[in-house]
């Protein structure tokens, strides 16, 4: 069962808050309030803003789940590739299963393989109660640095 209990975290080392300051800069990361709180390459956690990340209805946008996963899995798999080598996203899924208005998400992305060329991870993105709102599944092509 895939571990969903963010209050264990292991806090970014400074070269990493240093990374993710950098490369989020300007980017919808950023925009998004994403957060980054826990980064190795076998699991890593995130928070989310839902006020400024909904949709028309006032609720959480799906896209908005599904750019957090997919963000939060690339960080991991960044750190799992190692210096020099790059990532790239090559298949997202998500299956939304919960409404949420206000506050903020958590999500915990879980290595599900960890291998030369691709690293796949399980993101699970659940409210201020707790209770999931999504499941996503992440695939990363890692290339060397030409």
């Amino acid at each position: 069962m895939t571990d969903t209990h963010p209050d264990v975290r292991t806090p970014l080392t400074d070269a990493q808050r240093e990374l993710v300051a950098r490369s989020a800069h300007g980017t919808l990361h950023e925009r998004m309030g994403i957060e980054i709180l826990e980064l190795t390459a076998e699991r890593a956690v995130a928070t989310m803003p839902v006020e400024g990340n909904t949709q028309p209805a006032g609720l959480l946008h799906g896209g908005a789940s599904a750019a957090l996963a997919e963000t939060l899995a690339s960080y991991a798999a960044i750190a799992h590739a190692g210096t020099g080598r790059g990532v790239v996203g090559l298949d997202l899924n998500a299956t939304h299963h919960k409404g949420v208005r206000s506050g903020t998400v958590t999500a915990v992305a879980n290595a599900l393989h960890l291998g030369r060329t691709l690293a796949s991870y399980e993101i699970v993105v659940h409210d201020d109660a707790g209770r999931r709102v999504c499941t996503a599944r992440l695939t990363c092509m890692i290339l060397d640095a030409r």
